[in-house]
C-alpha cells in the first residue's frame, strides 16, 4: 500500500497517476516473486485529500493561520486566502477521484502487456497474471464519505464508494468517535492505525465494533510505532488477536513513527524505515503472525525528502527536490529499494496462517457520481 501523503490539485496528471501504479506494479511484482503469493496492489490515491495535524495553527515570521488540512479543506501557501476552508474543494477533489479512477482503470487494463517486461527488467522469472489496482485513502472528512455512501441491494450493504479500502487515523479511533462509528456501518476493508498509545483491551474494543462477525479480510491493523519502539509495542497486541481469534491482517506503516527534523525539513532515515520493517516481521514471526503488508508515503517522482537508499541522499540534498506539502515521501529509488528488503524478509519468512485471512471478493468500488 503505498502513494502521496496528501494528493495535490495543482500537481494532479495522467503522468503523476501512472508514474504511481507503475512503481507499485514494480514492487509488487517483486514481492510475489519473492513470497510466492498473491499480492493486493493499494495505491493511496483518489481521495487521500485530506490530513489530521498536530495543531490547529501554524505561525510563520509573527503571522499565525489555520494549518493546511490536505486541498480538499485549503490550499498550502502561507496565505490567508489559501488557508481559509473552502467547502467548494470537496468537488474539485471528488472530480480528481473520479479521473484517477478512469485513468486506473485503464492502466491496470493495459498492465497486463507490461508485466513481461518489468519482469525482465527486474530478473523475476514465473507467469504473467493480470494485475488490479485498488485504491485506498485515510476517511478523515465524514461530510465528504456520507455523500459518496451507496447501499447495495445485491449484498445488502453499505458502502463507502469513495474507495475500495478506508482507514481510520491513530488520532481519530475513539470507541465513541464518529469515525468508529461510520466505518463499522459500512462493509469495505476497513483498516485501523495503530500506535504507541493503543493498548491491548483497547484494540479489542474496536475489533469488536469494527468486525463483530470476525470476517476474513475485513480489517487491516496498520502498525506505526516506529523503529525504536516497534519490539516494546507490538508484541502484546499481536498476541492479544491471536489469543482472541481474530481473523485480522497484520500490516506495518514505517513511515510515521519515524519522522524527524533536520534543519529546516521534515524528513525520514530510509536506515529507520527498513529498521521498523525488520522489527514488525521479528515479532510477527515471534507471535505466529503472517507479515501481511507495508504501507508507504511514496512518488514515482525524483523527490529529495527522505535520507538514504542505494543513490544515498545527505542533508545537503533536502532542499534540492523537496516538493511534499505535507510529510515526507520516499522517491521511487528508495521506495524500490525497500520493496527489495521486504522480498529478503519474505524469502525467509513463512506465509503463516493466509488460509484465515482469505475473503471471498467484494463488489467492486468506484467513486459515485
Amino acid at each position: 500500500q503505498g502513494g502521496d501523503c496528501a494528493e495535490s490539485f495543482a500537481e494532479f496528471g495522467a503522468d503523476k497517476v501512472r508514474t504511481t501504479f507503475n512503481l507499485l506494479l514494480r514492487m509488487g511484482a517483486m514481492l510475489r516473486s519473492a513470497s510466492g503469493g498473491e499480492i493486493v496492489h493499494l495505491a493511496r490515491i483518489a481521495g487521500q485529500f485530506a490530513k489530521p495535524r498536530s495543531s490547529v495553527t501554524e505561525t510563520s515570521g509573527g503571522v499565525t493561520l489555520p494549518s493546511y488540512r490536505g486541498d480538499a479543506v485549503n490550499g498550502p501557501a502561507f496565505t490567508p486566502a489559501s488557508r481559509t476552508p473552502d467547502p467548494k474543494r470537496l468537488l474539485s477533489a471528488h472530480r480528481q477521484a473520479q479521473v484517477t479512477i478512469a485513468l486506473l482503470n485503464a492502466y491496470s487494463a493495459a498492465s497486463y502487456a507490461d508485466l513481461p517486461r518489468i519482469n525482465r527488467e527486474l530478473g523475476i522469472d514465473g507467469p504473467v497474471r493480470p494485475v488490479s489496482m485498488f485504491t485506498s485513502h485515510e476517511a478523515l472528512l465524514l461530510n465528504y464519505e456520507e455523500a459518496l455512501t451507496r447501499f447495495d441491494p445485491k449484498t445488502e450493504s453499505w458502502w463507502a464508494t469513495s474507495g475500495h479500502m478506508i482507514w481510520i487515523g491513530d488520532r481519530t479511533r475513539s470507541l465513541n468517535g464518529s469515525h468508529v462509528e461510520y466505518a463499522r456501518g459500512v462493509a469495505n476493508p476497513v483498516g485501523l492505525k495503530c500506535g504507541p498509545t493503543m493498548d491491548a483491551e483497547t484494540l479489542l474494543r474496536l475489533i469488536d465494533t469494527l468486525d463483530p462477525a470476525n470476517e476474513p479480510g475485513r480489517l487491516v491493523l496498520i502498525a506505526r510505532f516506529g523503529a525504536g519502539d516497534v519490539g516494546r509495542h507490538l508484541p502484546a497486541l499481536m498476541r492479544a488477536t491471536e489469543g482472541a481469534g481474530r481473523r485480522v491482517v497484520w500490516s506495518v506503516d514505517p513511515m510515521h513513527g519515524n519522522t524527524r527534523t533536520v534543519g529546516a525539513h521534515k524528513t525520514r532515515l530510509l536506515g529507520d524505515i527498513l529498521a521498523e520493517i525488520e522489527g514488525f516481521f521479528d515479532v510477527a514471526r515471534a507471535e505466529g503472525v503472517h507479515p501481511g503488508g507495508v504501507h508507504l508515503e511514496m512518488t514515482g517522482a525524483d523527490v529529495t525528502e527522505c535520507l538514504g537508499g542505494s543513490a544515498p541522499l545527505v542533508e545537503a540534498d533536502l532542499p534540492r527536490r523537496y516538493l511534499t506539502h505535507c510529510d515526507p515521501r520516499l522517491n521511487e529509488r528508495q521506495a524500490l529499494d525497500v520493496a527489495a528488503a521486504v522480498a529478503r524478509l519474505l524469502e525467509n519468512a513463512p506465509m503463516l496462517g493466509t488460509e484465515r485471512l482469505l475473503r471471498p471478493e467484494a463488489p467492486r468500488a468506484t467513486v459515485a457520481a
